[in-house]
């Protein structure tokens, strides 16, 4: 009697009943006729195609213009190479070097203003592991930041007892070549305003935080920063640390806020200071104009295109199969053990 009592006395374990435990709730379960298969691939082949054409379209009508100056703007020696390799690094070392390089770009159609001014480099591995982590976010954010910078940033964490801001590899390592522009000894002027993107001007970089130590150690990396300019305004390393997933990849110089029409010539005056040589990487300066799908790519339209095609080529399979070779729905004669052991 006690034992039956506090076995009942027990909480039971069992939901109480509703539809949606015990998973009797109304549900959709479609049924794919062939009809629905068929229609269905062709709707995707319809809308699939038309895009694919208007963005190829699209990619068309950029105009763009791409000009590798690494190898132009430093000692070339074409009979030993191996010579040339070490008198570039020599020479992309060397402080008292001249390294302004002048280069003529024709414009192959007319470019209607905004024109984008990219630096492109080729080679450079921005998403190395140890490379991607060397920074500290929040040193760039707030001016009161007094963490350990060693576990992020080093070896360019401290110069001295002080530490460096902004510090990590990434930093360090600031694309510096800088590019002028004029068309028949008439200036060209570039907007450098406004390159990066506003979420990290107001949320990444703080307006009291300053560059303090920068540079100034032993070993110099790429470009050097105004201490008198805080890190929300510091443009050009907001787009370079914002680092790139793949080792070709272009990043935003500025914008030519003019027309340049067809067949003009443009002379650049280049600093080459970048040192890609040691790591046989490569430099290109890219003029280039937009539409509405951006710049030009001409993998989006293909891979619209491609799967387009695809869905068409196979409802048109699925058709043929239909008509030569129909069988009844939910014919149970299929089912596999209605199958003798010869599959008939």
């Amino acid at each position: 009697m006690g034992e039956g009592a506090s076995s009942s006395s027990k909480k039971s374990r069992k939901p109480d009943y509703s539809r949606f435990t015990q998973q009797e709730l109304p549900a959709c379960k479609p049924i794919l006729t062939p009809q629905w298969v068929v229609t269905v691939f062709i709707f995707l082949g319809i809308v699939f195609i038309p895009i694919g054409l208007a963005s190829l379209s699209a990619s068309e009508k950029v105009v763009e213009i791409v000009h590798r100056y690494d190898e132009h703007c430093a000692p070339t020696n074409f009979t030993q190479p191996d010579l040339a390799y070490h008198d570039r690094i020599a020479f992309i070392r060397n402080n008292k070097s001249n390294k302004t390089c002048i280069r003529t770009l024709t414009v192959p159609k007319k470019m209607k203003h905004p024109i984008y001014v990219y630096y492109q480099l080729n080679n450079f591995y921005q998403n190395h592991r140890r490379y991607v982590k060397s920074r500290n976010d929040e040193q760039l954010r707030n001016p009161n930041f007094k963490g350990d910078l060693k576990k992020t940033c080093a070896p360019e964490d401290m110069n001295g007892n002080e530490p460096v801001i902004p510090c990590g590899l990434i930093a360090w390592s600031l694309f510096n070549d800088t590019y002028g522009f004029s068309i028949k000894d008439k200036g060209l002027p570039i907007n450098r305003k406004n390159i990066s993107w506003p979420s990290d001007k107001k949320h990444k970089f703080g307006s009291k935080v300053f560059p303090k130590n920068f540079q100034k150690g032993s070993l110099i990396g790429g470009g050097a920063l105004n201490e008198s300019i805080p890190m929300s305004e510091q443009e050009d390393l907001q787009v370079w640390l914002r680092t790139a997933a793949l080792p070709v990849f272009r990043k935003l110089y500025g914008k030519i806020e003019h027309d340049l029409e067809a067949n003009e010539n443009i002379t650049v005056v280049i600093q080459n200071n970048y040192n890609t040589y040691t790591f046989e990487g490569k430099k290109s300066l890219v003029l280039s104009t937009t539409t509405w799908i951006g710049g030009k790519n001409k993998f989006l339209g293909i891979a619209y295109l491609t799967v387009g095609g695809i869905c068409l080529f196979v409802a048109i399979i699925f058709i043929l199969m239909y008509v030569i070779k129909p069988r009844p729905f939910g014919d149970p004669a299929y089912l596999s053990w209605n199958l003798n052991p010869s599959g008939n």
